[in-house]
């Protein structure tokens, strides 16, 4: 079957592989462009292999909150260079992540991967990382998602360093709601209330604090310890409740005299892009001996 011009720039549309790929695809296909789109989408299988081993430890965090059908996300998608991560079809790419784990509601990665994307019926969600890695020319990974159903705000700080997903018991007070997410961002709690703290977390700083007092200079009585720890956990406790710490936007209250009954917290999850990835590490000579080699 005979191929033209005008069909080697349709299969480059669909496909954003190379205009030679999609010459050479089209052609090993005898023109057969549904073919030559699984000839591409093999080679890119091929293409991710060989990128397997790459570390990607840069990337974006990105929410996607649907009001109309009650669903928030958050994504972490990684790839090597902080480059990519800043370019719009990187950032599409996240985005799409997002709505198609919204949709389809994967219980994990490995159920995601393997889901039929929702915005192509011909591919799974596998197929579209792995096009993307052949077109963007990185390794990239979905890290982690969160799914929730029921009232949510977001906020994306320095786009896409840290995302914050927010469930709460309504948004009537939206700027209210939204400072909340962003103070999550700012502050780091790992709590909603001190009810929420884990016993176990809690145990070991009573532990350490009551170390610290019984190795002070002066010694002090075990009830004067005690209270000494009480103390310190109370400011524990406003280091990492939300409810508890002192608001950004006016250090004088807490968020929970900020908020002032007008909508609970529920639950809430905070990414910061890259935590507990390995980074990449080069030195300008071996970055310019690798470029050398590739000539």
């Amino acid at each position: 079957m005979e191929f033209t011009a005008k069909d080697v720039m349709t299969l480059r549309e669909r496909s954003g592989a190379g205009m030679m790929d999609c010459k050479k695809a089209l052609k090993e296909c005898d023109g057969d462009m549904e073919k030559a789109m699984d000839y591409l989408r093999e080679k890119s299988l091929a293409a991710s292999a060989k990128k397997a081993l790459r570390i990607a430890a840069e990337g974006v965090v990105d929410c996607y909150v649907c009001d109309k059908c009650g669903v928030g996300v958050i994504v972490e998608l990684n790839c090597e260079t902080d480059f990519v991560a800043k370019t719009d079809a990187f950032k599409e790419l996240a985005r799409n992540v997002a709505k198609h784990i919204a949709k389809m509601a994967p219980a994990t990665v490995e159920e995601l991967m393997a889901q039929t994307y929702s915005f192509d019926e011909t591919m799974t969600v596998e197929n579209l990382i792995n096009t993307s890695v052949a077109k963007i020319g990185e390794k990239i990974t979905i890290r982690r998602f969160e799914r929730i159903e029921g009232v949510c705000d977001s906020y994306i700080h320095m786009g896409g360093k840290i995302g914050v997903l927010l469930q709460v018991s309504d948004k009537t007070e939206g700027a209210a709601v939204h400072d909340v997410a962003m103070q999550i961002a700012a502050a780091k709690p790992t709590c909603v209330d001190r009810n929420d703290c884990d016993q176990a977390e809690l145990d070991h700083e009573r532990e350490v604090l009551r170390a610290q007092a019984m190795n002070e200079p002066k010694p002090k009585p075990a009830a004067i310890i005690e209270k000494m720890v009480e103390g310190r956990i109370e400011k524990y406790y406003k280091e990492v409740c939300l409810l508890e710490q002192p608001f950004v936007k006016n250090q004088d209250q807490s968020v929970r005299a900020m908020i002032n009954g007008r909508f609970d917290v529920i639950r809430f999850v905070r990414y910061e892009m890259g935590e507990g990835l390995q980074k990449r590490e080069e030195n300008f000579a071996e970055e310019v001996a690798a470029q050398t080699a590739r000539k």
